[in-house]
């Protein structure tokens, strides 16, 4: 049985910008190639890591044929709106005829614009549209976060009143207008996919149907698991990694002050290794995670960014793995990764995290934003004797990116309907 033809858009390519996203959505693509299905990858990208070519928007990665960047960088990121249609409009319209998918699946319109759903169903009125909704953008104009900018409270809905008040600058009726015209470009969405149950609770709440979001958890390539870290006699599984970028919302200044609360408590034979960059973050921030780790007396140390080719052998050197987040997230990358190693994770309980961690079963939880928790929790971690060897024997398996392809691949077959789509390529 031939296959759809399937054309994968993603908002950067991981060559340029590792995230989890980008991460996921081409190890897909790569995997449902190597399974048959004709695919083409198609990234956008912006001046930040690419500047445009003279007389066109599209530029191939390397040697790959099947992998375009697409130059983007003209983008309203309140509207989730691509500004200058006349420069990509005409492009892409050649690329879709071109290329004549069954399936575009979107993983997301950052930077592409979210006009272009509505592009897509002009050009090819019988291609399906899915969308991995990967975050929380269309919902919240803090770039996805759904916490309040100044005090990073958690939000739990968007409203024209509640996210005025989060953007005074922008009256109510501006949010209005911002969520009508998001969700009438996702209208023409015909399935949505998320990879967790937490997201597609938000999704609903917020007002997409319920009965076009089917969960569908991410999947990761194999890889051989590393032996615990070896301990001589009477050493203790204490050495705790920090993998990622450096943000705020990500917590890492929530971990640097339960390390020095470990620290001022007497608690010294702990180490924290952090790993990851801080890109676009403010001068101030940075500043910020260097004093907190010099404030932990040699107990912190910060490794700078890493391969992602890295990771495994990284994590081979830590007990323990640190998800500190105090947003919702959604499905950490760094979960499933920590897992594939038989790592426990230790995570705030909130969104999907606690539905990836189970407390007690693989995993500690904490309360979310709260360093005084965190070093109760870390403390039980480095002390309670059984605890970790408990933990990791009950690490579940993740789910490997072949066995997304196959229900990615059987979910194009069912929309599409692949003998329709034989007869209609034999006409």
């Amino acid at each position: 049985m031939s296959a759809p033809r399937v054309l994968f858009i993603a908002h950067n390519h991981p060559a340029l910008h590792p995230g989890g996203t980008e991460i996921f959505a081409h190890d897909l693509f790569r995997a449902l190639k190597a399974d048959g299905v004709p695919a083409l990858f198609l990234a956008c990208t912006n001046q930040t890591h690419r500047q445009p070519k003279p007389g066109t928007s599209f530029q191939t990665l390397g040697r790959s044929a099947d992998e375009v960047i697409l130059w983007a960088g003209h983008f309203d990121h309140f509207y989730q709106s691509q500004i200058d249609l006349h420069g990509i409009v005409p492009d892409l319209s050649n690329l879709l005829r071109s290329f004549r998918p069954d399936v575009v699946h979107v993983h997301h319109t950052l930077l592409l614009g979210v006009e272009m759903l509505f592009l897509i169903r002009r050009v090819l009125p019988r291609a399906k549209i899915v969308y991995t909704l990967h975050d929380y953008y269309p919902i919240c104009a803090n770039d996805g976060q759904m916490v309040t900018p100044k005090t990073h409270a958690l939000c739990t809905g968007a409203s024209p009143d509640a996210c005025h008040r989060c953007f005074p600058e922008r009256t109510p009726d501006k949010f209005v207008l911002r969520e009508k015209h998001l969700k009438t470009m996702l209208g023409l969405v015909d399935r949505f996919l998320s990879p967790s149950r937490f997201l597609r609770e938000r999704y609903i709440a917020w007002g997409l149907p319920a009965e076009r979001i089917d969960v569908m958890p991410n999947g990761r390539p194999e890889t051989e698991r590393a032996a615990p870290r070896a301990l001589a006699d009477g050493d203790r599984r204490d050495v705790l990694g920090y993998f990622g970028n450096l943000s705020p919302y990500k917590g890492i200044r929530v971990a640097l002050a339960a390390a020095k609360r470990l620290v001022d408590a007497g608690e010294t034979g702990f180490r924290m290794e952090v790993h990851g960059g801080a890109p676009f973050q403010t001068d101030g921030f940075k500043s910020d995670v260097e004093t907190a780790i010099d404030a932990c007396g040699g107990r912190v140390t910060a490794h700078g960014p890493y391969r992602r080719d890295e990771m495994a052998a990284l994590l081979g050197r830590v007990d323990w793995v640190l998800t500190p987040s105090i947003w919702w997230e959604n499905a950490p990358l760094v979960i499933q990764e920590a897992f594939q190693q038989g790592r426990p994770v230790i995570c705030s309980g909130i969104g999907g995290m606690a539905e990836m961690v189970r407390d007690g079963v693989d995993g500690l939880h904490f309360r979310p934003g709260d360093p005084v928790d965190l070093a109760r929790v870390l403390q039980r971690a480095l002390t309670e004797p059984g605890l970790w060897e408990r933990l990791s024997a009950n690490v579940p398996a993740v789910p490997t990116i072949a066995e997304a392809a196959r229900k990615h691949r059987a979910l194009y077959d069912v929309l599409v309907g692949v003998h329709t789509v034989l007869a209609e390529r034999a006409s």
